[in-house]
């Protein structure tokens, strides 16, 4: 099984590359500099976010709804007026993301704007719409986006499954099962029906998901590692650490992340070693972002002290994916001064 696009949750849309160079010996992101006050911090990230949800790239756009769909919801409500907006935004993949933030967020105020929605050209919008407003009417959505995992066209039969994980309705994993069992489904549908089924607490699917991180392609180890964090088992945890030693920064790094969302930190060195022992400094620029953005991801959710002197660096970076990472990042840690270690 393999799925060609390397992706964190809905944040990055990076192809995977098939080969990855070697490191050179300079240092990426120098930790160094004295820590910077978290209110000035917050200010700068704040301005990243607002500037990428008004950006011109649809591509960023659409990082940024994802990225403040996984704040807090107090940080997160800084910017809803603004993805809310983007219900109305041109291209397909910035509506459909909008409309899921709305749904996560439970945005009371976009409640009319995404019931719109429904009657969107694009099936894909209108699904996000059900499930926005099912999360702000509980109970509403589950039937018609069930419905939706038979669709002809897969890539909503992809995400119905995604989005059956997130309503949480146990009552859907044997619809689940039956579209990832399905012949005429695709990686995409299976995938997605199996980190659904994890999202919902089935431990029966350990083994599939054990597969994929055996699996000799990247992309499977990764799809793997974020199935296992939904699993969120102990089983599931020890299986991450085990891709703390994966031949692949990317893989590693995103084991640290699903770890530090566990309440894990021992992917803290994997961070540290991939930003200053010139992994992401002697690569080249596509993988060099890659990296940073996982990494800052990363930091976000381990939030110890040790990573936390990374971000002032990381929101000054030359790539939008990048800063909107570490913006990211700054909001999850917050003001806490009880950091970690």
């Amino acid at each position: 099984m393999r799925n060609k696009i390397f992706t964190a949750g809905l944040i990055l849309l990076i192809a995977l590359p098939t080969q990855f160079c070697g490191c050179g010996p300079q240092s990426s992101v120098n930790s160094s500099a004295p820590e910077e006050k978290n209110d000035a911090l917050e200010e700068q990230a704040g301005r990243i976010i607002k500037e990428a949800l008004a950006g011109s790239d649809p591509r960023i756009r659409a990082n940024a709804i994802e990225a403040v769909s996984g704040l807090p919801l107090k940080q997160a409500g800084i910017f809803m007026p603004d993805v809310q907006k983007l219900l109305a935004d041109e291209f397909v993949p910035v509506r459909f993301v909008a409309a899921v933030a709305v749904g996560d967020m439970r945005y009371v105020p976009a409640k009319n704007a995404v019931m719109e929605l429904l009657k969107d050209k694009d099936q894909n919008v209108r699904l996000a719409a059900a499930y926005a407003v099912g999360k702000l009417a509980p109970g509403t959505s589950v039937e018609l986006i069930g419905r939706d995992l038979s669709s002809r066209d897969l890539r909503v039969r992809a995400n119905a499954a995604m989005l059956l994980g997130k309503i949480g309705d146990k009552k859907t994993i044997p619809l689940l099962y039956e579209a990832m069992r399905d012949e005429s489904s695709d990686d995409r549908v299976r995938l997605n029906s199996i980190e659904a089924i994890a999202r919902l607490g089935d431990e029966r699917i350990y083994q599939k998901i054990w597969a994929l991180l055996i699996s000799a392609y990247a992309d499977d180890r990764v799809l793997g590692v974020r199935a296992m964090g939904a699993l969120a088992t102990g089983q599931a945890k020890d299986a991450i650490i085990t891709m703390l030693d994966d031949d692949l920064v990317e893989v590693r790094l995103i084991a640290a992340e699903q770890l530090g969302n566990l309440g894990d930190q021992a992917g803290e060195n994997v961070v540290i070693e991939a930003l200053t022992q010139g992994t992401a400094g002697g690569a080249d620029r596509d993988t060099k972002e890659r990296i940073e953005t996982l990494a800052a991801l990363a930091i976000g959710q381990i939030k110890t002290r040790g990573l936390k002197k990374f971000l002032p660096e990381l929101l000054k970076s030359e790539s939008q994916f990048v800063k909107i990472a570490a913006a990211k990042a700054v909001f999850l840690i917050g003001g806490d001064d009880n950091i970690g270690r």
